[in-house]
């Protein structure tokens, strides 16, 4: 996919969506899940969609909630249930939807305490911990959650994910059964779902309001050493992108006395004070330099910049020797840091995604760390993050969570806040910043260079780029190099990667359909020289055309 001439400048008139007519949409489209396209469906981290396409609707939360009622009784979740939401101009109706269907369901509905004031936005790794916390005090009342966001998709879309009592993504057993029973809903024309008036269910006992801020910050120094990073006198600059934690920052300077300056203070749903990423569209993604492009700008304003995506799950870091960071090194480097400064067990795994750099096993393998690949999905790291079997868990699109100080459970969702804080602790303990950091562990265990391509794909040619076997890679040979392996299955868990990844022992690719855009991706990676990554993303690209021609496509 080439890079769009207005990528990394400013958002134009002409970029930003009609919020009045997306809300509009919301209430009045109805979506016929008879087509594929408009029914509930839950890929890597929950169902996403836009009301302007019929796949984010009205009908499809309050479906979503009810089918959620339901399963918490079969389930025997009697608990509460945390809601949160990002700022998305699609998140605040569908709140209001999700409210009114649990509240009639007898579901006991936590949210943030400011909420109902059009504020009161919860980043999920908070709805993670408050789930975790409130668990452990209270194992006959067994809470789970719920976050209205799509991520760092763009200002037109909206999204909804399920985090049951562990804590983090719902796993896809359980997805599967709220996307059966939900679409079951819609067809039968949503009779079966309980529902009361917003202002009814606004007046009812089950909705209660808590302190989710300083229940979150308070605890910030069980996983980081906040203290270090005040002695040290870090400073630290800090664009929300006008997501969810914009309200979290100043709290958690005041409550540690660090130097945190947040760089943009404005909250829009149209996501106008963006700049354009690559494909020339409004995405809130921490991992791009053309969505950073602000921030990187003020890269010698401070000793450590970081931005995060409107739910905060996902971060990115800037600093003044290197700019923004690729996500996998920063993922090397915390590994590092982390199995070198933390009294954790030898035995802790370190989880990545198979399509994370080689560069983590290498830090693996150096330090004697147990490795686990999984497929692509935070949900494949839960378990192990919940029972402390995994002391990290990351994956290439710059989300990840580790364990707390004390090797117990932080959280079981992607934390943005702590691996943004994490950057700052490395400098204030080691006196380099992640990039030097970074550039030391390049010299000893090798130079990666990584690319990531996409390109348009049909539905059709999702499904069959899913369903790839070694038996579709009929070359014996990669970018020159002989191949080692065809993997369709993690090694880590054997779950179905959903695509293919091919090894050689300078380099890989992998190849895998989107789970929320109609798009396929090409992950790519070479240890010799930025040539010999071209070839392999050449090859690679070759190799996923034959199985759509082969397929008739």
């Amino acid at each position: 996919m080439s890079v769009h001439a207005f990528a990394g400048k400013p958002v134009r008139p002409q970029d930003r969506i009609n919020i009045g007519q997306l809300v509009s949409d919301y209430f009045t489209q109805t979506p016929d899940v008879s087509l594929a396209a408009e029914q509930v469906s839950f890929g890597t981290s929950g169902h996403r969609g836009s009301a302007s396409k019929r796949s984010f609707n009205e009908q499809h939360i309050i479906a979503i909630c009810q089918a959620i009622a339901e399963y918490r009784q079969d389930n025997g979740i009697n608990g509460p249930l945390f809601l949160g939401k990002d700022t998305h101009a699609l998140s605040e109706p569908a709140f209001a939807s999700a409210i009114s269907v649990l509240i009639a369901n007898g579901v006991n509905v936590v949210i943030q305490s400011d909420a109902l004031s059009g504020k009161g936005f919860t980043p999920t790794p908070v709805i993670s911990r408050l789930i975790i916390c409130h668990n452990k005090s209270d194992a006959n009342n067994i809470a789970d959650g719920l976050v209205i966001t799509p991520s760092h998709n763009p200002p037109s879309d909206g999204g909804i994910k399920y985090n049951p009592p562990h804590g983090g993504p719902a796993e896809c057993d359980i997805t599967k059964k709220i996307e059966q029973r939900a679409n079951e809903l819609i067809a039968a024309n949503s009779v079966a779902i309980k529902q009361l008036s917003y202002q009814q269910a606004l007046q009812s006992p089950l909705l209660v309001k808590e302190d989710f801020i300083n229940h979150y910050v308070t605890q910030l120094d069980q996983v980081i050493d906040m203290q270090a990073i005040a002695k040290a006198g870090v400073t630290i600059g800090v664009d929300p992108l006008g997501g969810s934690g914009i309200d979290y920052w100043p709290v958690i300077a005041q409550q540690y006395d660090l130097k945190i300056k947040v760089v943009n203070e404005v909250v829009d749903a149209s996501f106008a004070f963006m700049s354009l990423d690559k494909d020339g569209k409004i995405r809130m993604d921490c991992s791009s330099k053309y969505a950073m492009a602000g921030l990187i700008a003020m890269k010698d304003d401070f000793d450590i910049s970081v931005g995060n995506d409107p739910d905060f799950d996902r971060h990115g870091i800037v600093t003044p020797s290197g700019g923004l960071m690729n996500p996998n090194h920063y993922l090397a480097v915390a590994i590092h840091y982390l199995m070198t400064h933390r009294n954790w067990p030898k035995s802790c795994k370190i989880g990545k995604t198979l399509v994370s750099s080689s560069l983590i096993d290498r830090v693996a393998n150096q330090l004697s760390l147990p490795l686990s690949e999984v497929p692509v999905g935070f949900k494949w790291f839960v378990d192990g993050l919940a029972d402390a079997s995994y002391a990290f868990g990351g994956e290439e699109s710059a989300g990840a969570s580790f364990l707390a100080r004390d090797g117990s459970t932080w959280t079981t969702d992607k934390d943005g806040f702590i691996l943004a804080l994490l950057a700052a602790e490395i400098l204030a303990v080691t006196g380099k910043d992640p990039y030097q950091y970074y550039l030391e562990l390049a010299t000893t265990l090798g130079q990666p260079c990584y690319g990531r391509v996409e390109a348009v794909a049909s539905f059709e040619q999702k499904r069959v780029l899913t369903a790839l076997s070694k038996d579709d890679v009929s070359a014996d040979i990669l970018a020159g190099d002989k191949i080692i392996q065809v993997l369709s299955h993690a090694p880590g868990n054997g779950a179905a990667i959903g695509g293919i990844k091919v090894v050689t022992d300078n380099g890989w690719f992998a190849a895998r359909p989107s789970g929320t855009e109609e798009i396929y991706k090409i992950y790519a990676e070479s240890f010799i020289d930025d040539d010999h990554l071209q070839k392999i993303i050449s090859e690679a690209q070759a190799i996923v055309s034959a199985s759509f021609k082969a397929a008739g496509l």
